[in-house]
């Protein structure tokens, strides 16, 4: 399923779900938005939390693989008429609800709406395709920026802490011993 979202200054952002034929491009991404110093050039970089690997082609063929499960692309035609992958998602059923993680959108493209297209049709998904009611997700509870983002758009704060992978380099590693995850929701 390919789904165009129309800009007046760019071409057409398209949506379909990621394959195998993906997980190189997706590691590259994912690990482009939030580690190293390419990560700085966006605003969603966690290279002051954390560093060593964000993910894997492991974790993406995972998700993949995995029932009730779709890593969403954001692409737009490039000059030469070949996808430009912009940002993606990972939207999966738990726990009766909709999950969404693995967000991450090119740090040359951030804070221009790309994101807030990509979590708009990440929840449609969730809500119409698969009659959901509600969109959970778990953030590192010290990104209050981040936390913020996703509280203008309808997420709250539940209050449930999870605490950080500690040990397991799957997850990054830790520059600092504070970190624990926080659940946010949003009713669909």
């Amino acid at each position: 399923m390919s789904t165009p979202i129309e800009s007046a200054s760019a071409p057409p952002i398209q949506f379909r779900n990621a394959t195998h034929a993906d997980i190189d491009a997706l590691v590259a991404l994912v690990e482009s938005a939030y580690r190293g110093d390419v990560s700085k050039q966006g605003w969603t970089t966690e290279a002051d939390l954390l560093g060593g690997r964000r993910t894997g082609a492991d974790d993406i063929q995972a998700c993949i693989d995995r029932p009730h499960s779709v890593i969403l692309l954001a692409e737009r035609s490039g000059a030469d008429g070949h996808g430009e992958l912009l940002a993606c998602a990972h939207i999966a059923i738990e726990d009766g609800a909709g999950y969404f993680g693995m967000f991450s959108v090119r740090p040359t493209q951030q804070g221009g709406g790309i994101g807030k297209i990509v979590l708009a049709r990440a929840e449609c998904i969730a809500h119409e395709d698969w009659g959901l009611a509600a969109m959970r997700m778990t953030v590192i509870d010290v990104r209050e920026e981040l936390i913020a983002f996703y509280e203008r758009r309808g997420y709250h704060r539940t209050g449930i802490k999870k605490p950080f992978p500690y040990g397991d380099e799957r997850f990054g590693q830790p520059k600092r011993d504070d970190l624990q995850f926080e659940v946010l929701e949003k009713a669909l």
